[in-house]
């Protein structure tokens, strides 16, 4: 079986990397989205793995500051000349992230974001039959974004993650849970 995707979205100096989201709070989307020149491409994710991205590459940021005679000029806070606040290009989804790794390249000071997508109902089932001809024919298929930011760019991709990610409903004060716009339904915990 082979390890390469047979297609893989690169941006390699993007003009633009962020997440955002499609929809009204408790029923958002969201979207890690790449462009550079006319390409653009839009991933889907869950809430949780976005909060864990940024959460991950803010602790990758954060030891390459630590290092001794670091030499690749890692901003303790965002740039203000990076600040994204703009809303999502049009959005035409690729496809639902599945495994989402990062990385670093020091010899080109970036970050590096690889998602591959969750395999459908029918390639999981292909995925473990004992034909591996259906184990090759999933990896061929199959398809990755790869995306490689310098690290000011990284914490303004960090930055306005957390704030998507802190911008939905309101927690209730009482329960913890979620208030939804439509109303709420306290459910206290009992001691």
């Amino acid at each position: 079986m082979t390890d390469v995707p047979a297609h893989v979205h690169e941006f390699d100096w993007p003009d633009r990397v962020v997440i955002g989201t499609v929809g009204r709070p408790g029923a958002r989307t969201f979207y890690l989205q790449a462009r550079t020149g006319a390409q653009i491409v839009s991933i889907a994710l869950e809430k949780e793995q976005s909060a864990l991205l940024a959460q991950k590459i803010d602790e990758i940021l954060d030891r390459l500051r630590e290092v001794e005679d670091n030499r690749w000029s890692v901003p303790t806070s965002t740039p203000v000349e990076l600040v994204d606040n703009d809303p999502l290009e049009p959005v035409q989804e690729q496809f639902r992230a599945g495994t989402i790794g990062i990385g670093w390249d020091p010899t080109t000071a970036q970050v590096i974001i690889e998602a591959h997508p969750l395999p459908a109902d029918d390639e999981l089932d292909e995925g473990f039959a004992e034909d591996s001809s259906a184990e090759d024919s999933f990896a061929e298929d199959s398809e990755m974004l790869r995306v490689k930011m310098p690290v000011g760019t990284a914490r303004a991709f960090t930055q306005r993650t957390r704030e998507v990610v802190d911008a939905g409903r309101p927690l209730c004060t009482l329960c913890g849970y979620p208030i939804d716009p439509d109303g709420h339904t306290c459910i206290i915990p009992e001691s």
